[in-house]
């Protein structure tokens, strides 16, 4: 049988495409490996009718509502390759099973590599966080640590600062931040070490404390890391889409990139800031391309 689309990535913005291209009547089968970067999150926030949801049970009230449309099937496998072969897209399960489409989206999200901090992962996701319009609100006015081994760290505290003036920056070794930009965090009472840090300490996965490798103890509450974020799958880059300064897939306002019958959405196109709500939003725009495309299709 040949697929409208297949959609690769079961995040949210794979799910919100599924249902609006479900609602379309295209014959879709949508992979999901089941391995969310937002796994170790107790809560998402910031979608609307949705605040505070944990991702699974967002994950179960999507799938419920797409499990209405019976032209869209999700499937919990993995997609190992993608080929195009003219206008038709070949893709290949890890159990090796060949699937034909007319048009593919990418929407597989993106891997973190976190900054090489002993326990840290004990923290991330229940007291330290990657974004603070998601957590920033439960965090407020404790004192944080802003942790990052990259110049995004200037970008990063000034937005932190919003919901708390007791910040401390962490640069883990590295000398990232220029003279000038010193000076105005100093002017705002924004502490800077450059110090390797030992170890972090707390128990149940709340901070409590920054040891660094001079003994120098920092009491903390919790705060936010800049991971470096790459692409979660080679899919983009092996079928040739063009990709921006930050790695994501350029897209237009359709999500098509410049491979014909390859869209892309969610945090595959765009990197930051990276919400659940605007991977929906994007979802539902390359669906929408999808079916835009497929109907001027049939129609010359």
């Amino acid at each position: 049988m040949m697929l409208d689309c297949v959609i690769v990535g079961g995040g949210p913005a794979g799910l919100n495409a599924a249902l609006v291209l479900g609602r379309a009547r295209r014959k879709v089968v949508l992979f999901d490996n089941n391995s969310p970067r937002n796994a170790v999150t107790n809560e998402s926030h910031g979608f609307i009718t949705r605040d505070g949801i944990k991702p699974s049970e967002f994950r179960k009230i999507a799938h419920y509502d797409i499990g209405k449309y019976p032209s869209v099937v999700i499937r919990n496998e993995k997609i190992f390759d993608i080929k195009k072969r003219g206008t038709i897209f070949n893709l290949v399960t890890e159990e090796g099973e060949c699937i034909q489409a007319k048009k593919v989206i990418l929407a597989t999200g993106l891997k973190e590599i976190h900054p090489s901090v002993e326990k840290l992962m004990d923290y991330y996701g229940k007291s330290l966080f990657s974004c603070p319009y998601c957590d920033g609100w439960e965090l407020k006015d404790r004192p944080l640590i802003v942790l990052s081994e990259h110049p995004a760290v200037f970008h990063m505290v000034k937005i932190v600062y919003n919901w708390s003036k007791n910040l401390i920056i962490c640069t883990n070794g590295h000398k990232v931040l220029t003279l000038e930009q010193k000076e105005v965090l100093q002017r705002k009472g924004i502490k800077i070490i450059e110090q390797k840090i030992r170890t972090l300490v707390g128990e149940n996965g709340l901070l409590e404390a920054v040891i660094f490798e001079d003994d120098q103890i920092e009491k903390m509450s919790g705060g936010f890391v800049t991971p470096e974020w790459i692409q979660a799958s080679f899919f983009g880059k092996s079928l040739g889409c063009e990709v921006n300064q930050l790695g994501g897939l350029i897209t237009d306002e359709l999500g098509r990139t410049n491979i014909d019958g390859i869209y892309a959405a969610g945090d595959t196109s765009v990197i930051a800031p990276s919400q659940v709500i605007i991977a929906a939003a994007q979802g539902s725009r390359a669906a929408i391309g999808v079916n835009s495309d497929l109907t001027q299709e049939e129609f010359n």
